[in-house]
């Protein structure tokens, strides 16, 4: 299964970090590492930061349409250079925005553990950002590449927790699973693994086998 039906909301799991939400006519993508072949043209597209499985410059061309809006942080404005001017919104990881009935509210998503060289983390804080995203009374989480951190706690009210389980560069089933403890929502999806970057399908089974007693969770 790679689609998850959610009230009037559509999730489809696109592999490694990367989803694409539906409601009505709506069509949001949330780091679009991989897509269709003949990909649904996107309203809004989200880009937690910009490495390159994530800020995917080439298939963001691909699902753009004129009125097509992007949302990065600032890391992401050289890679993004062919968006119009006027459709790309780069927001600071503490922020909110309305665009249309879509409500985002970012918060910070780092590393506080994992580190490239001793003291310099694979992801520094205020490099790049988890994102809710509140759509037609649905509110989903996406943590975006990050450790358990403290501003989970903030988190309030989630539908859908789309968690990184493949550990490494990001949380791991384990403090995947504390953070579900934390956020409570009502589902949780297992995220970054399968596609060969880092992460594997024993990773998101024993996500689901540890979490499973605090909220549903789904392995798309």
């Amino acid at each position: 299964m790679s689609k998850y039906n959610y009230e009037n909301l559509s999730l489809e799991w696109l592999g490694h970090a990367g989803f694409r939400i539906s409601s009505g006519a709506k069509v949001i993508y949330i780091d679009p590492y991989k897509i269709d072949e003949h990909p649904y043209p996107a309203d809004l597209v989200i880009v937690t930061h910009e490495h390159y499985d994530h800020c995917a410059s080439e298939n963001i061309q691909k699902i753009l349409k004129q009125s097509t809006v992007v949302v990065a942080p600032q890391n992401c404005l050289t890679k993004l250079a062919f968006v119009p001017r006027q459709n790309l919104k780069l927001i600071p990881t503490k922020s909110e925005l309305d665009i249309g009935r879509v409500h985002l509210k970012t918060l910070p998503a780092y590393n506080i553990k994992r580190f490239r060289s001793p003291n310099i983390p694979f992801h520094q804080k205020g490099y790049g950002y988890g994102i809710v995203i509140t759509l037609d009374g649905v509110v989903v989480y996406h943590a975006g590449d990050t450790d358990l951190v403290p501003e989970m706690k903030e988190l309030k009210d989630i539908d859908i927790a789309l968690l990184p389980v493949g550990g490494t560069y990001t949380m791991d089933a384990k403090e995947a699973t504390r953070a579900v403890q934390e956020i409570k929502p009502k589902v949780a999806i297992p995220m970054h693994w399968g596609a060969g970057v880092i992460g594997s399908r024993a990773d998101a089974d024993l996500f689901k086998e540890l979490a499973k007693e605090y909220c549903e969770v789904i392995i798309l």
